[in-house]
């Protein structure tokens, strides 16, 4: 896809962050809007910044876990646009947990969220993407679908789940030669509001401490590109129909290192959530 003008783009968590900043680039370019998140107040806000540009925008409050309430939100997109040709599966929560007490109903909300949101996005939508004879879907994985970190476990396994699937989706598309691409998203450090939503396991309180002190960090960490610097990178690799992009300069970094040292770069990190940890 070279070009967004008079296309139609379907957003989750479009409320803040780097979906926000996807809506309002993206308007900017002449494309069309469909947006989603469960913050009605944001996503209001989102809704009356990309109309102020200029370009339809219909708006859908939607927990991405409720696969019938994707589907649903897919049906209306093309009954109030006419068609769709992109769709963002932006929408994702952080949890800090050790792998060994990490409580079952904060594994499900994660996975439901980053992964499976991603799915029930991605499968509402492509037919729909399909019939339209162009376009792309967008999978945000992380830096933590690159490598794995201590505290991360549950995040790490729904970023390392979609990017799995979106590699695979991608080979799919390659082979049906349908018109339609995927692109798997890789962000490092964004200024965006994750880290301060994160739920935090009580129990991590025994090897980190302060567990509000390790939010602060983790927020630190993920402060290091805009999320409009991201979003015009994300927008780039779709236009250079790119497997994956890799945003910020952490996440160029640290993948090389990955590739460098292989299993390897585990005690490395060690040695840093331990250094961290301790203050």
């Amino acid at each position: 896809m070279k070009d967004f003008n008079n296309k139609v783009a379907a957003i989750t968590g479009a409320a803040s962050g780097m979906g926000r900043t996807l809506a309002l680039d993206l308007a900017r370019r002449g494309c069309h809007l469909s947006l989603s998140d469960v913050n009605q107040a944001g996503l209001a806000e989102t809704v009356a910044q990309a109309r102020a540009l200029g370009v339809k925008v219909s708006s859908q409050l939607l927990d991405v876990a409720d696969r019938e309430a994707v589907f649903a939100w897919a049906g209306a997109t093309v009954r109030e646009h006419g068609k769709v040709n992109l769709i963002f599966n932006n929408a994702g929560v952080a949890l800090g947990a050790l792998a060994e007490t990490a409580k079952p109903e904060d594994f499900r909300w994660i996975m439901d969220i980053n992964f499976w949101g991603v799915v029930w996005g991605t499968q509402a939508f492509l037919p729909h993407i399909k019939a339209a004879g162009e376009g792309h879907i967008i999978n945000t994985s992380s830096l933590f679908g690159l490598l794995s970190v201590p505290t991360q476990g549950a995040y790490n396994a729904s970023k390392f789940a979609v990017r799995g699937f979106t590699e695979a989706l991608r080979q799919e598309l390659d082979m049906d030669a349908c018109g339609v691409s995927a692109t798997c998203v890789h962000p490092g450090g964004i200024r965006t509001n994750i880290a301060r939503a994160a739920r935090m396991d009580t129990a991590m309180s025994a090897k980190v401490g302060d567990t509000e002190l390790a939010r602060q960090r983790f927020d630190k960490l993920l402060n290091t590109t805009t999320a409009e610097s991201a979003a015009r990178q994300i927008l780039r690799a779709v236009e250079r129909n790119k497997r994956r992009v890799l945003v910020g300069p952490d996440a160029k970094f640290l993948d090389l290192l990955v590739r460098l040292l292989g299993s390897w770069y585990q005690p490395l990190t060690t040695l840093f959530a331990r250094k961290g940890m301790m203050g």
